[in-house]
């Protein structure tokens, strides 16, 4: 991980008090374990200053990696009330390959909770009922999925975390671990490496 998008990090978060897993006295929480990950993706995200969000580790995530939603118990209070929680597998299972956290590249994992992020900054906009509906949509729609995916890449690239993206991408789909059928899905569902290079070079 870069040490001036370190530095940066613990500057944009100099007058918080961040919490570990062991508290609960701020509006990030998040584990011990992934704590300079999760100060670099979030200081990308100035906006996200005043929101709750506790990233938190889930023994088993169905069919996937990482979940960002809002709490059950805010989804109904004002948007900037609102909380939100991203959770993420301990282990995670592709096909017949298993990871841990620890088997992330560092850049790979800030990458996947930036993305995690883009996700969050796609609900604040919502009402309650607008995020029930969208759950809804997600469970039964791939021309959905498609779109929320992507919509969460866009807010990332276009928050300066494009480069992490593509490691996150390529991580996965350069990994000869992966059948061509999961990548397959893969590319079917989410941004290409080409379009986030795209996007990229669009805002240079």
């Amino acid at each position: 991980m870069p040490l001036t998008r370190y530095l940066t990090a613990i500057l944009y978060f100099s007058g918080c008090m961040i919490a570990t897993s062991q508290s609960n006295q701020s509006n990030k929480i998040f584990p011990k374990s992934i704590e300079d990950e999760a100060l670099v993706a979030l200081s990308f995200y100035p906006e996200l200053k005043d929101t709750a969000i506790e990233f938190k580790f889930k023994d088993n995530i169905k069919k996937s990696t990482m979940q960002a939603q809002p709490t059950f118990v805010s989804i109904f209070r004002s948007k900037e009330d609102r909380e939100y929680i991203i959770l993420i597998s301990r282990k995670i299972q592709i096909e017949d390959e298993s990871f841990t956290m620890k088997d992330i590249p560092s850049d790979v994992l800030v990458g996947w909770l930036g993305h995690e992020l883009g996700h969050v900054m796609d609900y604040r906009d919502r009402t309650g009922l607008g995020m029930i509906l969208f759950g809804i949509k997600y469970l039964f729609s791939g021309t959905h999925i498609k779109e929320v995916e992507r919509a969460a890449d866009t807010f990332a690239i276009d928050h300066g975390m494009g480069e992490y993206i593509l490691k996150t991408k390529n991580f996965i789909l350069d990994n000869a671990n992966f059948s061509e059928r999961y990548k397959a899905k893969l590319r079917k569902l989410y941004m290409s490496p080409e379009e986030v290079m795209h996007l990229i070079e669009k805002k240079q």
